[in-house]
């Protein structure tokens, strides 16, 4: 296990750095360790990005609500044939619910699904001009939209920056010590106060990605974990570096990521698309 800046031999610590054993943390010694660690995060994953395929805000806006209680990945494999069928806010409102509902049906809970995206796509078509608004007030209005994914949709297409507390960024944001709440908007503002609001989106990325390919849920791997010696839950997961290394996930494992369409700077392969191998 190496450091992200040095190269060198990572210390195994058991607890960040913060002034003698035992010692409580001060708030301002919490913060300058989370931007140090987004600093880390940042040298990592300089391709950070939003793992969901999308060429406008609506797109984003349908991807991200089909995304709930799946993955990316299948929601990556479903939508190009979603948005062949319904292109456009009024494509999608107009649609027969069953076909709807049948397109969509890989992505789980299909019928809830189904009726928050006609209803969000017959709001955008009635009250903003068939445009997909770009204001954290409006976007909430839609039908099963609320603010975590407003805050994709406004940070990935409209460059408005913004605070993303799904699964994966509230588990580490509490594992890292940066806060205790459990409430996603409580989570959301405490974050939003240590870091400058250029990071936000940015922040929300890189957390998710060390989320998915290293700091996992059951069993994370701190032995391979560049941000080890920053982190005071090391321990919790495997520590031996060979060991940890077998847990690595997408492209820190040599496997396939989550888009069909991924970036052209990402390192790992596009993922496969359905029936495909």
């Amino acid at each position: 296990m190496k450091s992200a800046k040095s190269g060198k031999p990572a210390k195994a610590v058991g607890a960040a750095k913060s002034g003698k054993p035992g010692k409580p943390e001060s708030h301002l010694a919490m913060v300058r360790r989370a931007r140090r660690i987004n600093r880390e995060l940042a040298e990592i994953y300089p391709y950070a990005h939003p793992e969901l395929d999308f060429r406008n805000p609506f797109e984003l806006l349908v991807a991200t609500v089909l995304s709930a209680q799946t993955t990316d990945l299948r929601v990556n494999q479903t939508t190009p044939a979603l948005f062949a069928a319904y292109p456009t806010p009024e494509d999608m409102a107009a649609a027969v619910p069953e076909e709807l509902e049948e397109l969509i049906r890989p992505t789980g809970f299909f019928r809830a699904k189904a009726k928050s995206l006609m209803g969000l796509s017959a709001s955008i078509r009635d009250n903003f001009g068939g445009e997909v608004p770009g204001r954290l007030a409006d976007l909430v209005t839609l039908p099963g939209v609320g603010r975590k994914t407003a805050n994709v949709v406004l940070g990935n297409a409209f460059g408005v920056p913004g605070i993303t507390v799904d699964t994966h960024f509230g588990r580490l944001v509490r594992r890292w010590k940066w806060t205790e709440q459990e409430d996603p908007e409580k989570v959301e503002a405490e974050i939003a106060a240590i870091f400058p609001k250029s990071e936000w989106t940015m922040l929300s990325h890189r957390v998710v990605f060390h989320g998915r390919r290293i700091c996992h849920a059951r069993r994370p791997a701190c032995g391979a974990c560049p941000i080890a010696p920053l982190c005071p839950s090391y321990g919790e997961g495997e520590t031996d570096p060979e060991k940890a290394r077998k847990l690595l996930k997408y492209e820190m494992g040599g496997q396939p990521g989550q888009r069909l369409s991924p970036p052209p700077d990402y390192p790992g392969r596009p993922a496969p698309a359905p029936g495909a191998g």
